[in-house]
């Protein structure tokens, strides 16, 4: 007899676990089913294994995604569990994103050992991080200080940060929570001055395409405003090819009937900038999305993109 209905891949590291832990928690208590019906299978990236430089320089998002994605395809797995700020706008043939949870804070988390904040940080302080975007925002805000590329996950990076490495670091408000260290945020970074990620705070499930069973467990636990608003925000995405190469921000709130949309798009030294903002009913997200990234690749021009895309 049969136990196990349906098993689950995930990257091992503990925000990854976390994640699919709480994906875990949902199917049952949709499903009333007990724990050993889900398995979770902890398969090794290539994002995981390069840690030598850069993602940007090795290949992009889809070094997260990769084996996991081949896994699926191969059947060993029937769902896998990302954060949706890790997944590339276009996905391998035969697979789809078929649910998101619940949305956390999209919000970034300043951790800071010589100061609380980014502005009280003195002159020439050293911050680490391993995405353009933040890198980007990071010298918008303060040029004067030395941004260093930082890999590792949230436990490499706070060691790091506690060895003196760098005087302080940013990391995603939504992975301290699901780790329960957001406590050590020294400051909550506002939407407005430091826009977000693309999909950053929700968490994304993928299944093969046509499969009706999977379709029927991970359908009870979509939550259809972050379906949405992650639909608006990777429309804008891909109407700019973005990807790890492209510092690129951009975030969608949906209240009652009403979808509204903030993106911006940076030079890597923050010193040039074009934001767009658009509203409409979430019904229609992916082209409001798309329209907002079309828009701002016009306003910004061909040679704005040259030489950092």
């Amino acid at each position: 007899m049969r136990t196990t209905l349906l098993k689950i891949g995930t990257r091992g590291s503990p925000l990854a676990l976390a994640q699919a832990h709480e994906t875990r928690a949902r199917l049952m208590a949709a499903h009333n089913l007990p724990q050993e019906a889900f398995a979770i299978e902890v398969i090794t990236t290539s994002g995981d294994r390069i840690q030598d430089r850069p993602l940007s320089e090795a290949g992009g998002k889809g070094l997260f995604t990769k084996e996991i994605e081949e896994a699926l395809i191969d059947g060993r797995i029937d769902i896998a569990v990302h954060s949706s700020k890790d997944m590339p706008t276009e996905l391998p043939d035969g697979l789809e994103l078929s649910a998101f949870l619940p949305r956390e804070d999209p919000r970034d988390a300043f951790i800071g050992k010589a100061a609380r904040s980014i502005m009280d940080l003195p002159r020439g302080a050293t911050v680490g991080s391993s995405s353009l975007r933040r890198q980007a925002l990071i010298l918008r805000m303060r040029p004067d200080l030395r941004v260093i590329s930082f890999r590792g996950n949230v436990q490499t990076r706070l060691r790091k940060l506690d060895e003196g490495v760098v005087d302080g670091t940013i990391l995603a408000s939504a992975g301290l929570k699901r780790l329960d260290l957001e406590h050590i945020a020294t400051d909550l970074m506002s939407l407005d001055s430091f826009p977000s990620a693309p999909g950053q705070g929700a968490i994304c499930i993928e299944s093969r395409t046509g499969d009706a069973r999977t379709g029927d467990f991970v359908g009870a636990i979509n939550d259809l405003p972050t379906a949405q608003a992650l639909a608006c925000e990777r429309a804008f995405l891909a109407a700019l090819d973005g990807s790890c190469r492209t510092p690129i921000a951009g975030n969608a709130n949906i209240e009652g009937n009403n979808l509204s949309f903030s993106g911006l798009i940076l030079t890597p030294d923050g010193s040039r900038s074009h934001d767009v903002s658009a509203q409409g009913e979430p019904d229609q997200a992916a082209e409001i999305g798309r329209a907002a990234g079309e828009k701002v690749r016009t306003d910004a021009g061909a040679h704005f993109f040259e030489g950092w895309n």
